[in-house]
C-alpha cells in the first residue's frame, strides 16, 4: 500500500526527489513519514508530515534546511525533496504511516509507525 520510488546515485551536492504514492486505507492517515537506514545503523527519523486540525512538518537536525517533505492530495503521495545532499545521506529511504494519532514526541519513532514502503537507495557519491 506504500510504493517508494526516486531513489538513485546522486554526487555530492546534489538533489534528488522520492516520492511515496500512498494507496488503499493508508491514503487517509494523518501522519505520513520518511527513515532512512544505512549499513550497519538503525532506522532513523528523517522527515514527518502531520495532518491535525492544521499541518505540521518534522526534521531532523541531519536534513533541517536541506530536505523538505510534501503531500500531493490529488496523488495520494508523500514526496521528499532532498537538496545539497552528502555522502552521509546515503542509505535506504522508506516511507511510513500509522493510523495512530501521534502526538509530537511520537512522530520521529519508527516503532509508532504500522505501514512501510519498501524503500528505495539513495547513494551520494564524494
Amino acid at each position: 500500500q506504500l510504493q517508494a520510488s526516486g531513489g538513485g546515485l546522486v554526487q555530492d551536492g546534489g538533489s534528488l526527489r522520492l516520492s511515496c504514492t500512498v494507496s488503499g486505507r493508508t491514503a487517509s492517515t494523518y501522519v505520513k513519514g520518511w527513515f532512512r537506514q544505512a549499513p550497519g545503523k538503525e532506522r532513523e527519523f528523517v522527515a514527518a508530515f502531520r495532518r491535525r486540525g492544521g499541518t505540521s512538518t518534522y526534521y531532523s537536525d541531519y536534513v533541517k534546511g536541506r530536505f523538505a517533505i510534501s503531500v500531493d492530495n490529488a496523488k495520494n503521495s508523500v514526496d521528499l525533496q532532498m537538496n545539497s545532499l552528502k555522502p552521509e545521506d546515503t542509505a535506504v529511504y522508506y516511507c511510513a504511516t500509522t493510523f495512530r494519532g501521534l502526538i509530537t514526541s511520537q512522530v520521529r519513532s519508527p516503532s509508532e509507525y504500522e505501514f512501510w514502503g519498501q524503500g528505495t537507495l539513495v547513494t551520494v557519491s564524494s
